[in-house]
């Protein structure tokens, strides 16, 4: 459940990375600006990662947040989770349908996970390995399941999971919108929306380069666009191979003198401890077999007896046992990889600001500082040094939240020379003549390579506010 009063901001931000030719993340943000719209819908996220060569997959992800947003408007009269449903397996519909329309475009598709804040609550649609993140009293929750070869083989339990990203191929996904005439939809929720509850949607060039535990630090502790501003960054910093795109949303706390009784899901079932009558009957099989293990070992006259003895003793055990189990009987649940609407998080972690997290940072300014007085990157050292004194002073009196807004800020004026400096080493190894250009090959949505220079770009981030 969530009310209308509760004030969303958000922020997104998708960057190309630092290795691809183009950028084949996409992503659409659309608010309702009045409670009847509320009411009919809600506030609905999509992030979308294409795949394909050229620019097929850029194609499928940029008709997947087009065709989601539109269709589920027109599905007002529906319940918001079949809308949502609908509306995904529209935008399947649609790339499928473009992609038979050209050779080149053949099987192109792309992954869509989807957040739904509405009157019921959280309702996340998902096909594909891009994530949907719920961070609640530090600790970050992932709300879907990953499509992709490497979850499926643990789930299955065809492999251990510390096997499987150096047994399965990380990149291979098992079920996307595009390639097929029908799709089957992850539906997860209503989650309960708590005050203070944060979001997160994102693409696997974040999620496969930052641990859950980091990108809950981050976005549990920083404004929406600060929060996707250090994410891309660090996400590039570590190499940036593929497209980044991340999505930050932040609910509001009720206004005053409203209040809300938020039904939460049953805890799962657990075995209650012994009765006074179990308790009973397990003394008396104890004292049953002692007296017959006495007489049985130690007094050879009784021995008969003491076998007699022993007897009822494992009678009464086995007495105790079908009791014990008749009262708590026990539940077989078999696991359905398919199966996704259940209550818990599909994975967890903390998302507490701790020593290690705050080292990493230090050590990677530190480096990236070096660099930049080495090359004589274009830094702002006016506002680097500010930033940077304030940061060192949070760090030594361990406000490290604080600390974390600084290296954002650090992190922002060395990316921005880091690009600057890029620009200006491709621009001084183009080519005075056409077609002479010594190639850099780069990665494009197959995984193949290129013959083609990828040049950057820093989309700006989008953010916005709505009740």
């Amino acid at each position: 459940m969530m009310l209308w009063e509760q004030q969303v901001r958000y922020a997104a931000l998708t960057d190309i990375g630092f290795r691809r030719q183009n950028n084949q993340d996409s992503c659409a943000v659309t608010l309702s600006q009045s409670l009847e719209a509320w009411e009919e819908g809600g506030h609905l996220f999509v992030v979308a990662d294409g795949m394909g060569g050229h620019a097929v997959g850029e194609l499928a992800s940029k008709i997947a947040v087009d065709t989601v947003p539109h269709t589920f408007a027109k599905l007002r009269n529906h319940p918001p989770n079949e809308a949502l449903r609908i509306a995904i397996e529209a935008a399947n519909e649609a790339i499928h349908e473009r992609g038979s329309q050209n050779q080149d475009f053949l099987r192109m598709g792309t992954t869509c996970s989807s957040l739904l804040l509405c009157s019921q609550g959280a309702i996340v649609g998902h096909v594909g390995d891009s994530r949907v993140y719920r961070i609640r009293s530090r600790q970050i929750d992932q709300l879907t399941f990953d499509h992709s070869l490497v979850w499926e083989m643990i789930h299955s339990r065809r492999v251990h999971p510390r096997d499987a990203e150096r047994l399965c191929p990380r990149n291979v996904i098992t079920r996307s919108l595009g390639p097929e005439p029908n799709v089957n939809v992850d539906i997860e929720g209503p989650h309960p929306v708590l005050p203070g509850d944060i979001f997160l949607l994102c693409s696997d060039g974040l999620s496969g380069l930052l641990s859950d535990a980091e990108i809950g630090m981050i976005a549990g502790t920083l404004a929406p666009h600060e929060a996707c501003r250090l994410l891309v960054n660090l996400a590039n910093l570590r190499g940036g191979p593929d497209n980044i795109t991340v999505i930050v949303v932040h609910t509001g706390e009720l206004p005053e003198g409203v209040d809300l009784v938020y039904e939460l899901p049953p805890p799962p079932p657990r075995i209650e401890g012994l009765s006074w009558a179990g308790f009973g009957l397990m003394c008396l099989f104890a004292a049953f077999f002692l007296v017959g293990l006495y007489f049985f070992e130690l007094d050879v006259q009784r021995r008969l007896q003491g076998g007699a003895i022993l007897a009822m003793a494992a009678l009464s055990g086995i007495g105790f046992w079908a009791w014990h189990r008749s009262k708590n009987p026990t539940k077989t649940i078999e696991y359905d990889p398919q199966a996704t609407e259940i209550w818990r998080p599909y994975r967890s972690a903390s998302a507490v600001i701790n020593d290690e997290f705050v080292e990493n940072l230090t050590r990677m300014e530190a480096d990236l500082h070096h660099a930049a007085l080495e090359d004589r990157w274009p830094v702002d050292w006016v506002q680097y040094e500010a930033a940077f004194r304030e940061a060192r002073d949070a760090v030594d009196k361990r406000l490290f939240g604080r600390a974390l807004v600084q290296y954002g800020r650090l992190f922002d004026l060395l990316m921005a020379a880091i690009q600057q400096q890029r620009k200006l080493q491709m621009k001084s190894n183009r080519p005075k003549k056409t077609g002479s250009s010594p190639s850099i090959a780069t990665a494009d949505g197959n995984g193949s390579s290129s013959g083609q220079k990828s040049e950057p770009e820093v989309k700006p981030p989008s953010s916005g506010a709505a009740r």
